[in-house]
């Protein structure tokens, strides 16, 4: 008998109903999960790319971080509320153990947000596989962004910056000076 791992649960949702945008991700890695923080890996890209967008760099505590997105309209979450996963990657994640999250009703308590990022391939599959939105709901552009993670060095970090400056611009929102 083959032992599976134990569940893993997402985190809730960082959301305000006046968000105009949200980014998903597929699944907190490890270390996010130990940190109970969104992309807490030290090399994952997405802070510093918030950093440059909105100023909710890693320099920031992360509630910081959180305000300044919502402040944006930007909302936070993850595809996949729960799944069994050996390790970080989200290759690893078993098929047959995944339940999505509540996405439906988050973005029918949302009427304002019109774009959807995934924040890589794996989040935008599991969306397309697991989330279902009723025939009659509102449009709503969806756009995949290469992955902010570690795991993905096939762009670097002014690479994906630049493909995310796609965000900021959706929100019409000039880029964020540092302090």
């Amino acid at each position: 008998m083959v032992s599976r791992p134990a569940p893993l649960r997402s985190f809730a949702p960082v959301w305000r109903p006046d968000a105009r945008v949200l980014i998903l991700g597929s699944m907190p890695g490890a270390a996010s999960l130990d940190a109970a923080e969104y992309y807490a890996h030290p090399r994952n890209a997405f802070w510093p790319i918030m950093g440059a967008l909105f100023g909710a760099g890693p320099e920031l505590p992360y509630a910081a971080r959180l305000a300044r997105l919502l402040d944006a309209g930007v909302a936070l979450w993850d595809v996949i509320g729960r799944c069994e996963r050996p390790g970080s990657l989200d290759s690893r994640i078993v098929a047959d153990s995944v339940e999505p999250n509540a996405l439906a009703r988050l973005l029918a308590e949302s009427p304002r947000i019109g774009h959807v990022f995934f924040n890589g391939s794996a989040a935008e599959q599991a969306f397309r596989r697991h989330v279902r939105l009723p025939a009659d709901f509102r449009a709503i552009r969806f756009a995949r962004l290469p992955s902010t993670s570690p795991a993905h060095a096939a762009r670097d970090l002014a690479a994906k910056l630049d493909a995310w400056q796609a965000v900021r611009a959706t929100l019409g929102r000039p880029l964020a000076r540092a302090a």
